[in-house]
């Protein structure tokens, strides 16, 4: 809130000068503004004058005078006074009083405090997870899951219109499906005691046998009678059925409920793939060679031209894909979000010019890739899965550490690195686990309160005198609750919801140390007021950041009501 009117009124200061003729320049500069890292240089400084340096042919000194000069009127009500330092900073110093003002603004807009415009209204499609129904979630859906729906949230948080999709990967022509099917076809007749061998490329985890006992308590011993191709087509419709509800079970206890349920086998039934396959034709980017039909990928950036339908007729994974984001851009969204495994990254080339080819801006199509997870019990690595043997699924993960815990250590690192998670430290009950010190410094505001509440004391109103909250650890607490919204927006810009688990521990960093510092209750009556409002401002922010997080924000903790 403060650092973006700072940064605006810095960017009315450079078109002034320029319009003057003090400064020459094509284009403002990225700057930031931040807290500088020594309280005697200010509360906030901007390197804007080192950037614009170059470009204006003027020494950055210079440059800082000039726009510190050609500041607006209006920056008086909050600034004290600007200086130039060191190298070029322009460091500003607040008027005292100025962070009570902040703590207003935010419990006047209370619920609606973080929100932004950023995405005017903007239709978006977030597809994430589209696991194979061919298996439990696995530790790594989980992160595709929590970053995609954390995503959602914040998107929604600045403005966008935004639908979850799953797209189900259950096309006519998957091998996965009809290997899964033929699995449980096997599993389910060795329970009647035939004699039956698992395909070679089968599925061998404990859930497969799961699934054929709950088939034949529901189906009876006789669904493997009759006709091969029909048994198998059978099997294959219920397996996959058991594992969808399975998956949406899953992702349910997770947090996270999707708009649609996409299946790929829809796009075949509604003639959508053969009708873009006529449309790349038609454009002149699909052409037949060596009995096979080519994406002309290779005009748009790709290393190579693909294959979309093979020498024997079959289509590609690429055709349906194809067809399903041509279906995307049909129903009308202004922006298309996909959040991939990290063996899918060389396919980003080819589906940017796949859509470049149906005439669609590739920019409106976002691919995020996200990278593999660990997991640890302390020191150890875990590899196998009690249920599904060759994988950890996310059932088992969430059953042992909780949602909350597994969803804030999901987006602790940012999506594209790899990240390490121990069991240990996420059920540890200690400031060493970051989900329980956030939730700590929430339960310990919420406890002030109920403290003050026994002692009769009333939650002051808006009208409380709030320029007496000038203590440093007041002031540093209050300037990251001020920077809330710039994180929302940040985190949406640069598709980075992982900046929000920092944000939370930084607020409840700033929190522990005010509590540490500074007396709330049993101080001078008009300053208990006032740090009374600030608690309650701090917990408002870090319930919403938990929220956007798909986090719960306890009221209680056992480590709080021992103090």
């Amino acid at each position: 809130m403060i650092r973006q009117q700072i940064a605006d009124w810095i960017t009315t200061a450079l078109r002034t000068a320029q319009a003057e003729g003090a400064l020459s320049f094509e284009t403002v500069p990225d700057f930031e503004v931040e807290p500088p890292r020594h309280a005697e240089h200010g509360d906030y400084a901007s390197n804007v004058a080192m950037l614009l340096a170059k470009q204006a042919r003027r020494n950055p000194r210079e440059v800082a005078d000039i726009v510190r000069q050609h500041l607006p009127e209006a920056c008086a009500e909050w600034v004290d006074r600007v200086e130039v330092a060191g190298a070029g900073f322009l460091n500003f110093f607040l008027k005292a009083g100025w962070a009570g003002a902040i703590v207003r603004t935010i419990l006047q807009q209370g619920k609606q405090y973080g929100n932004t415009q950023l995405g005017t209204g903007q239709r978006v499609l977030i597809e994430f997870v589209s696991a194979n129904p061919t298996g439990p979630l696995s530790l790594g859906h989980g992160r595709n899951a929590a970053v995609g729906d954390t995503l959602a949230r914040i998107m929604q948080a600045n403005g966008y219109q935004v639908e979850r999709e799953f797209y189900i990967n259950d096309g006519e022509n998957s091998t996965q499906i009809r290997n899964f099917a033929l699995s449980v076809l096997a599993r389910y007749r060795q329970l009647l005691g035939e004699p039956a061998e698992m395909p070679e490329d089968g599925y061998f985890g404990e859930y497969v046998k799961e699934i054929a006992q709950t088939i034949r308590q529901t189906h009876g011993d006789t669904l493997a009678q009759g006709e091969p191709e029909t048994i198998v087509r059978q099997f294959e419709q219920i397996a996959k059925s058991l594992m969808l509800a399975e998956q949406e079970r899953d992702l349910r206890d997770f947090g996270i409920v999707f708009d649609r349920w996409y299946s790929e086998q829809s796009l075949y039934d509604a003639g959508a793939v053969q009708a873009t396959l006529d449309h790349l034709r038609q454009r002149g980017y699909a052409y037949e060679s060596e009995g096979a039909l080519w994406l002309r990928s290779s005009a748009f950036g790709d290393e190579k031209d693909r294959v979309l339908v093979r020498a024997n007729g079959m289509p590609t994974y690429l055709a349906a894909d194809v067809a399903y984001h041509r279906d995307k851009f049909e129903r009308g969204y202004d922006l298309l979000t996909d959040l991939w495994g990290a063996d899918h990254h060389g396919y980003v080339a080819r589906m940017k010019a796949a859509m470049s080819a149906l005439g669609y801006d590739p920019n409106r199509l976002v691919i995020l890739i996200y990278q593999l997870v660990n997991l640890y019990r302390g020191t150890e690595l875990v590899r196998m899965s009690k249920r599904a043997g060759n994988l950890i699924t996310l059932r088992e993960v969430i059953d042992e550490i909780g949602t909350d815990a597994l969803r804030f250590f999901y987006l602790l690192r940012s999506h594209d690195s790899t990240l390490d998670i121990d069991l240990e430290l996420a059920k540890e009950q200690s400031e060493k686990n970051p989900v329980f010190y956030v939730q700590y410094a929430h339960a310990r505001i919420c406890s002030i309160e109920r403290t003050a509440q026994e002692r009769g004391v009333p939650m002051p109103t808006l009208e409380t005198d709030l320029t007496v909250l000038t203590h440093p650890e007041e002031v540093a607490l209050i300037k990251r609750l001020a920077d809330f919204p710039e994180e929302v927006a940040l985190c949406a810009k640069h598709y980075a919801p992982h900046r929000l688990t920092a944000y939370a521990l930084d607020v409840a960093r700033a929190f522990h140390g005010f509590y540490t510092e500074c007396r709330v209750l049993g101080s001078e009556p008009t300053l208990q007021s006032a740090r009374l409002l600030l608690t309650r401002a701090t917990r408002q922010v870090l319930t919403r950041t938990l929220s956007l997080l798909g986090v719960s924000a306890p009221e209680r903790m056992e480590r709080v009501e021992d103090e």
